[in-house]
C-alpha cells in the first residue's frame, strides 16, 4: 500500500472554490486549460503519483544511489528508474512549458498543484525532472542558439542542475572561487569545485546540463563579478544533441546524507585534468540576477515539497489515530472497566492533529495563493504588460513559502510522529522517512535565517514596506468582515490584532535599520529579529487563508444547492473548525513574538566568546 495519502479534494477546493481559478482557466493565455481539463489532469496525476511513483521513493531510501569511484558515475536503483521513466513518458512534467517548447502552457497555479502530488509521492523524482524549469529559463535568458539548446533539453529529456555552492563559501555566494577563462573560439573553460549539487550525476538521462556560477578571469570581487555558464556533461556532437565527447566535469563524491537519499547530491569538479568547456548564458555577465530565476523556482519547489510531505504525514497520523485503541475516555478515567477508545478521542491528541491539519492545509493554501499571484504575472506578460504589484507580492511571499513552510512542516512532522508513538519510529510507517527527507528543506536554497533576512532586507526594507502593507490590507479586510458563522467572530478579532502586531514588528525592525546609519550596533537588533518576523508573518498569513476558506465553506454550507451531504458537509465543517481552532491556538502568540522583537537586547552581541 502506498505511503502517500494525497488530498485532491483540498487541492480542488483551493483552486476553484476559494481562488476562483475557473474564471481564469480557459481564456487568455490559459485558453487551452479549461477547468474541466485541469480537474482531469489532477485526477490522472494523482493516480500515477499514488500507485506508480510513491513506492520507489521508499525503495530508493532503503537502497540508495551508488557511486563508482573509478568511473565517477552514479547509478540509481532499477525501481526508481522505472518510476522516473513512467513519469517522464506520461508527459505531465512538461505541462507548464510554452507550446513553442512542446508544452501545454498551463497556468502556474495548476503547475504547482500537480507538483504537490508528485513531490508528496516521490520528492527526489520531481527534483531529477527539472527539465521544464531550466528549459524555460534558458528560453527566456539565452541567445537564439541557446534557445535551440532549450528545445534539445526537452526533446531529449536531459537533466539539468543549479551549480552554486562551494566548499568554503557556503551561502556567501560572493566568495565564489570557481573561475571562467575565455577561449579564442568564444567558449569558456570552467575551473573549480562545487558541493551539494542536487542531481549532479545520475543515469536517468543521456546528458546533464549544468548551470554554473563562476567568476570570469579579471572580473571584480563579490556577486557583481559573477556570471552564469552552461556546462554539459557531454558536449553535443551535432545540432541533434547527440552526445559527443565527455566534458571535463566529474562527480568526485556522492554525499552520505541524513535523508532524501534517492536524490544524488554530489561534489563536482570542473576542469581537473581536462577542460570543462562551457558557454556564457545569454549575452551579458549578469550571473547573480540570472541565478535568482533558478533560486526562486527552487524555493517554490521546496515549500511545496514540505507542505506535501506534511499533508501526507498528517493524513497517515489521522488514519492511525482513528484505528489505534488505547486508554479509556478521559471522562471515565476512574472507571477501570470502561471500554478502550481510539486515541483520536483523547483531547491532547485531537489538539495535536487539528493543528497538524491547520498547518498542512494552511501551507497548501499559501502555496496555491502564491501560485495564483504567478497566474496574474503570466496573464500580464501575455498581454505585453507588467503587473508590478503581483511581482512585488510574489517576491514577498517566496521566502515565507520556503522558509516558514519548511520550518513548520518539520515541527509538525514531529507531532505526527508523536501520534504514532514508538511505531512511528520504525520503518513500518512512513513517518521516520518523512522526517529525515524533510529536514533538508530548511537548508535548501538558504537556511531559514537567510530566508528571514531576505524577507526583511530585500522584500520589505528595499520596498519600503509597500508589498507587506498591501498584503496586510487584504488580511485586515478579511478580519473586518462579519462572518456568517458566529463561531468565527473571535477568530476575526484575533486576526486583526495579529496583523497589527506583525506590521508593528516590521516597522520596529525598520526603525532599527534606519538608526544603524548613525549607530552601526543597531543593525544587531535587526539581525536577531528577522527570523522571528518570518515566522510571525507565516502564522498570520496561514490564519488569514484558513479564515478565507472557512468563509467560503460557511456560505456553501448555508446553501442546500452546494452544501451536499455526508463527506461534502463534513469537509466544509472541518474547514470552519480548523480555522477557528488555528486562530485561537496560534494568533495570540504573535503578540509575544512582537514583544520579544521590540525588546532592546544588551547581552547577545556583547557576551565574550569565552563565556559561551
Amino acid at each position: 500500500m502506498s505511503h502517500y495519502k494525497s488530498h485532491l479534494r483540498d487541492l480542488e477546493f483551493n483552486l476553484f472554490e476559494v481562488l476562483g481559478r475557473a474564471r481564469a482557466y480557459g481564456r487568455g493565455p490559459f485558453a487551452g486549460t479549461t477547468p474541466e481539463t485541469a480537474r482531469d489532469i489532477l485526477a490522472a496525476v494523482e493516480r500515477l503519483a499514488v500507485h506508480e511513483l510513491a513506492d520507489s521513493a521508499v525503495e530508493a531510501d532503503r537502497n540508495p544511489p551508488m557511486y563508482d569511484r573509478a568511473e565517477r558515475t552514479v547509478t540509481l536503483p532499477e525501481a526508481f528508474k522505472k518510476a522516473y521513466a513512467r513519469w517522464t513518458d506520461s508527459g505531465w512534467h512538461l505541462l507548464d512549458l510554452p507550446e513553442s517548447l512542446g508544452g501545454a502552457g498551463v497556468p502556474p497555479s495548476l503547475r504547482w498543484a500537480v507538483a504537490e502530488l508528485v513531490l508528496g509521492a516521490n520528492p527526489a523524482l520531481y527534483m531529477y525532472q527539472s527539465t521544464a524549469g531550466f528549459a524555460k529559463i534558458l528560453d527566456r535568458l539565452g541567445t537564439p542558439g541557446q534557445r535551440g539548446l532549450a528545445r534539445l533539453l526537452v526533446e531529449r529529456g536531459w537533466g539539468a542542475t543549479m551549480v552554486l555552492t562551494e566548499p568554503e563559501a557556503g551561502s556567501d555566494v560572493g566568495a565564489c572561487r570557481t573561475r571562467a577563462v575565455p577561449q579564442p573560439d568564444g567558449t569558456w573553460h570552467i575551473e573549480g569545485v562545487k558541493r551539494f549539487i542536487t542531481s549532479g550525476e545520475h543515469d536517468l538521462a543521456e546528458n546533464i546540463l549544468h548551470f554554473v556560477l563562476a567568476r570570469p578571469e579579471g572580473a571584480g570581487p563579490g556577486t557583481k563579478g559573477l556570471s552564469l555558464f552552461l556546462v554539459p556533461k557531454y558536449r553535443p556532437a551535432d545540432l541533434t544533441g547527440e552526445p559527443g565527447p565527455r566534458n571535463g566535469v566529474f562527480a568526485t563524491a556522492l554525499e552520505d546524507k541524513m535523508g532524501l537519499k534517492a536524490s544524488a547530491t554530489c561534489e563536482l569538479v570542473f576542469g581537473a585534468g581536462e577542460p570543462a568547456v562551457g558557454m556564457l548564458l545569454g549575452e551579458r555577465h549578469d550571473g547573480i540576477r540570472q541565478m535568482f530565476h533558478i533560486i526562486e523556482q527552487a524555493r517554490m519547489i521546496i515549500g511545496t515539497k514540505s507542505m506535501a510531505t506534511l499533508s501526507s504525514a498528517y493524513r497517515n497520523a489521522l488514519a492511525y489515530a482513528k484505528s489505534r485503541t488505547q486508554g479509556a475516555d478521559l471522562t471515565a478515567l476512574a472507571d477501570k472497566s470502561a471500554p478502550r477508545v481510539p486515541i483520536l478521542r483523547h483531547p491532547d491528541m485531537r489538539r495535536s492533529l487539528l493543528l497538524q491539519k491547520g498547518y498542512a492545509e494552511g501551507l497548501r493554501a499559501l502555496v496555491l495563493h502564491t501560485a495564483a499571484v504567478q497566474d496574474r504575472i503570466a496573464e500580464a506578460e501575455a498581454a505585453g504588460t507588467r503587473d508590478d504589484a503581483a511581482h512585488a507580492l510574489n517576491d514577498l511571499l517566496l521566502p515565507i513559502v520556503k522558509g516558514y513552510g519548511s520550518e513548520r512542516a518539520c515541527e509538525q512532522l514531529g507531532h505526527a510522529l508523536q501520534t504514532l508513538g514508538g511505531a512511528g519510529y520504525t520503518q513500518d510507517f512512513p513517518m521516520e522517512q518523512y522526517i529525515r527527507d524533510t529536514r533538508i528543506d530548511t537548508l535548501y536554497e538558504g537556511t531559514t535565517a537567510i530566508q528571514g533576512m531576505d524577507l526583511f532586507f530585500r522584500k520589505i526594507a528595499r520596498d519600503q514596506g509597500g508589498a507587506l502593507s498591501a498584503l496586510l490590507d487584504e488580511v485586515r479586510a478579511t478580519a473586518a468582515g462579519t462572518p456568517e458563522d458566529g463561531t468565527l467572530a473571535h477568530a476575526h478579532t484575533l486576526l486583526a490584532r495579529a496583523a497589527d502586531h506583525l506590521q508593528a514588528m516590521a516597522t520596529g525592525l525598520g526603525g532599527h535599520l534606519l538608526a544603524s546609519l548613525e549607530d552601526p550596533q543597531a543593525a544587531y537588533q535587526v539581525g536577531r529579529g528577522t527570523t522571528r518576523l518570518l515566522m510571525a508573518a507565516g502564522d498570520v498569513l496561514l490564519a488569514w487563508l484558513l479564515l478565507r476558506q472557512a468563509g467560503v465553506a460557511t456560505r456553501l454550507l448555508a446553501d442546500p444547492a452546494t452544501a451536499g451531504s455526508g463527506a461534502q458537509r463534513s469537509f466544509y465543517r472541518g474547514k470552519v473548525a480548523t480555522a477557528a481552532f488555528f486562530a485561537a491556538e496560534v494568533l495570540p502568540l504573535v503578540a509575544a513574538q512582537r514583544e520579544i522583537a521590540d525588546r532592546d537586547d544588551a547581552v547577545l552581541m556583547t557576551l565574550d566568546e569565552d563565556a559561551w
